[in-house]
């Protein structure tokens, strides 16, 4: 029946097509209406995305930065039909998608050739850009699930009185009896102990610690095991690591040059304190977000700032290249939208959000609130200290300053002519890109010649063959003087990669004022950072909505805000600190995204933590809460955690000491019933719990932890573990130190480097995530290279051995009581009757260093179960 009534729906629609094409298309009745109405407030008189204009032919057919717009007589090879038709992205028009019938008159004119008539007018009253501008809310925008306030409901009672103590239980017996299915029952204890000490500091339970917890009958062992587990600093390099995730951190820029960050790891220490010391998690918002804002500025706050500056950066400034600006802006767009609001905010770029009702507008008032971020390194010593190291500094380079410009005038002619030589080493294109003086570029030139300037260096070195011997004598003197000026700088001072406020400002080359709005401007941009230092409060620089998202469609100048879908356009924007040094927009931002009134921050959070509980969010798609989202499993369940969080003060401890003390997480993960298994398969109800692998991160931990490895130092600068030498030889840029393997390397996995360029490769297998983007939820794969690696790689390897010279040292000789051991240090239980015979079995054969391994090796020890 539907394979008839599908053949009906394309007969049809093929007459249909058959009969537009039969038929000529009135440009005046049919095309220029479209045009009009649809196309030519973003490609008209007032402005031209993309370059395209559309008002005549001759321009359509001229076309703009992708070509021309259409290819009279060929549809099927035009841009305009491939993108309104939606067989190209973006889609257009943007504002919403043409009819069927709409497509298909454009598709049949432009075959018969694209006949037009005189040239088209914009049919809107107003200012296309301005109106595009004001754009409204679809009606009913706000009644979607996420953007209504959370309600604290009362759980519903539980008939089974195993399940009528903790209001999460409540909650989920209520499904469980809806939907006719049967909860599990409890772990045993062994399993609950390696359960509770790997989710909440990703470490295995020594055996002494078991035997304490075993000893323990009486009912407060369970509550009183998770109070010393959150008490552990160990938990705060377990669940720090779960927000490092969510802030893009990383030791080194990325992209192709991937520099170096020597401060990086402050903000990945303070993270660890601030989930050690159960920091209120809108405190914690508002440290990153406005640590310099605060009136309890301290030098955690300002590291803490480095949140929003932990963007993966191209190697150079700004000014080469203006674009990143705004690109980095749209980085912490993105990563507070999806990271704290699980909304896809950055997708409004360009136009409104094609899914969610998030209006183009709302992107640049957020950005607005964030635009006069500039990156500083903040002096963790107090003032008088660090503006006396910066004197002195200051004072060397003002000594060094013309030694540099005397080498520069003997060196720079032959840089010239070496330079012009490599540029001969390039394609044709490429060289006469940079042979065309700059005004005369066209854009691809421009982008060309930038490219390849600014990445072809002449070194010194290089230089040094070519200088006459009485310039190579000056050289060497000039550099001799430098080098023991260097020697007097004073000590560096400890420091935070972080932002503030300040000045910056793009402007057309050699020009007072910014370029007009929608009128575009030259390409050559003159950028300035710079702090606010002077008298009076501080003025936060202009920014502007961008059309189209090009920086140089400028439109009007923007106010501060937030998302109208979620009545941000009623909050204050501004909350200007004491001091007066910055705008205090990032202030509002965070008071913003933590008030009452907020239907999203406290949601998004809850339901994090639930994931790395149970495997699987209330919502499963973590960052995403909106149109293209799954809906939660439990609605009432998650808006009852969402308020209780955050009448609670925010902290994650009552969170995980809630969620750890439920049936719902004790029972045990192997248990199944058939009729569960056809009613639920995936478990989303939560019928049982839910086994999860470990991460990249918490697997070498244990492995570590079990070998009597590990070194639990805490905070510092990054380790370096031994890398394959294919590994080091790919490495192109940045840094990766050797470090000699051993137990300064030893340590948790959380001060592991982590260099965006190359990841570490025994992470990367066990499905590390894309270090440049904000992560709520790690992809989990199984492929045979992690099975590869935990049997053939060297550090695992290493460790076996280290496992059995353990084992050994505990019970020598004892070859029971090595079995014994080594089923306790792994797997936190003892070996059972058949594990234990075929396990003597093995050892009849084998070293008990391959029994050591082959444990390392088990799904029991890779699993959290």
């Amino acid at each position: 029946m539907r394979l008839r009534t599908f053949c009906l729906y394309l007969s049809i629609a093929t007459c249909a097509s058959a009969a537009q094409a039969g038929r000529a298309v009135s440009f005046e009745k049919e095309i220029r209406p479209i045009l009009e109405a649809r196309c030519v407030k973003c490609h008209g008189p007032a402005m031209q995305l993309g370059k395209l204009d559309l008002r005549n032919r001759a321009a359509a057919i001229k076309g703009g930065e992708k070509g021309p717009a259409f290819t009279p007589g060929n549809a099927a090879q035009s841009i305009l039909y491939k993108r309104v038709a939606g067989l190209e992205k973006p889609v257009m028009p943007m504002d919403g998608k043409l009819t069927t019938a709409e497509v298909e008159s454009l598709r049949v004119w432009i075959d018969q050739g694209a006949a037009w008539d005189a040239e088209l007018t914009s049919k809107s009253a107003k200012d296309p850009l301005k109106e595009y501008e004001e754009s409204k809310l679809p009606a009913g925008a706000r009644e979607f699930w996420s953007f209504q306030k959370p309600v604290k409901r009362d759980p519903p009672a539980a008939t089974d009185a195993r399940f009528n103590d903790n209001p999460i239980d409540r909650f989920l017996f209520g499904e469980w009896i809806k939907r006719g299915l049967k909860p599990a029952p409890v772990a045993d204890k062994r399993t609950l102990l390696r359960r509770a000490y790997l989710d909440l500091t990703g470490l295995p339970p020594t055996p002494e610690e078991a035997k304490a917890f075993l000893n323990d009958n009486t009912a407060e062992a369970w509550p009183k095991l998770i109070d010393r587990l959150l008490a552990s600093p160990h938990y705060g390099e377990r669940w720090g690591r779960h927000w490092l995730d969510v802030a893009r951190y990383a030791d080194s820029n990325g992209y192709e040059h991937d520099f170096d960050r020597p401060n990086a790891w402050r903000f990945r220490d303070y993270v660890i304190r601030a989930f050690n010391r159960d920091t209120p998690f809108n405190r914690f918002l508002l440290e990153q977000l406005a640590g310099d804002e605060v009136d309890d500025v301290t030098y955690d706050t300002l590291t803490a700032t480095g949140f929003l500056r932990n963007y993966a950066k191209v190697g150079f400034r700004e000014k080469d290249n203006p674009q990143f600006r705004y690109d980095y802006l749209d980085d912490m767009i993105a990563t507070l939208g999806r990271g704290v609001m699980g909304l896809t905010v950055h997708c409004a770029r360009c136009h409104n959000h094609k899914f969610d009702p998030i209006l183009q507008r709302d992107y640049y008032r957020l950005q607005t609130s964030l635009f006069s971020y500039v990156e500083v390194d903040h002096p963790l010593v107090p003032k008088e200290q660090a503006d006396a190291y910066y004197r002195q500094q200051a004072e060397v380079d003002a000594k060094i300053a013309p030694l540099r410009q005397a080498i520069a005038a003997i060196e720079d002619p032959y840089k010239l002519e070496l330079v012009k030589l490599k540029y001969t080493r390039f394609p044709q294109n490429v060289q006469d890109a940079i042979a065309t003086p700059e005004d005369k570029r066209t854009e691809g030139q421009t982008l060309l010649a930038n490219q390849v300037i600014r990445t072809t260096r002449v070194s010194s070195a290089e230089v040094a063959r070519h200088l006459k011997p009485e310039e190579a004598v000056e050289v060497k003197r000039l550099n001799r003087e430098i080098a023991a000026l260097e020697k007097q700088r004073p000590a560096p001072i400890p420091t935070a990669m972080g932002i503030t406020d300040g000045d910056y400002r793009l402007t057309p080359d050699g020009a007072g004022d910014e370029p007009a709005p929608g009128k575009g401007g030259k390409r050559e941009v003159v950028e300035g950072t710079f702090l606010h230092t002077g008298p009076g409060a501080y003025k936060a620089p202009p920014a502007h909505f961008l059309h189209g998202g090009d920086m140089y469609s400028r439109g009007s100048i923007m106010k501060p805000g937030f998302l109208t879908v979620l009545n941000g356009d009623t909050a204050p924007a501004e909350l200007p600190p004491s001091h007066h040094r910055t705008s205090g927009r990032r202030r509002a931002l965070a008071e913003w995204l933590t008030s009452a009134d907020h239907p999203l921050t406290s949601r998004v959070i809850v339901n994090r933590v639930w994931h790395h509980h149970f495997g699987r969010g209330i919502v499963p798609t973590i960052d995403n809460f909106g149109h293209t989202g799954e809906k939660p499993s439990h609605p009432d369940l998650l808006d009852w955690l969402a308020v209780d969080f955050r009448e609670s003060g925010w902290s994650f401890k009552r969170l995980h000491r809630l969620i750890l003390t439920s049936q719902a997480y004790q029972m045990a993960s192997s248990w199944a019933d058939a009729g569960n298994v056809a009613k639920d398969t995936d478990n989303t109800y939560l019928w049982r719990f839910r086994q999860q692998r470990l991460e990249a991160e918490i697997l070498r931990d244990s492995v570590l932890a079990v070998a009597g490895s590990l070194n639990t130092l805490m905070e510092g600068p990054a380790v370096f573990p031994q890398l394959p030498e294919e590994s080091l030889k790919s490495m192109k840029n940045g840094i990766w130190k050797v470090q000699q393997e051993g137990p300064d390397t030893w340590r948790r996995s959380i001060y592991v480097y982590r260099k965006r360029g190359l990841p570490f490769p025994f992470f990367e297998v066990f499905d590390l995530p894309d270090q440049t983007l904000t992560c709520g939820r790690r992809n989990v794969s199984t492929v045979a290279t992690q099975a590869l690696t935990l049997l053939n790689n060297e550090f695992v390897l290493n460790q076996a051995r280290r496992f059995a010279e353990r084992i050994k040292a505990l019970a020598p000789g004892d070859a029971n009581e090595q079995l014994q051991i080594a089923y306790e240090l792994a797997l936190s239980r003892p070996p059972n009757a058949e594990e234990r015979r075929v396990a003597q079995e093995f050892l009849q054969k084998n070293t008990l260093e391959d029994f050591a391994h082959v444990l390392l090796n088990l799904n029991e020890f890779v699993y959290l179960r």
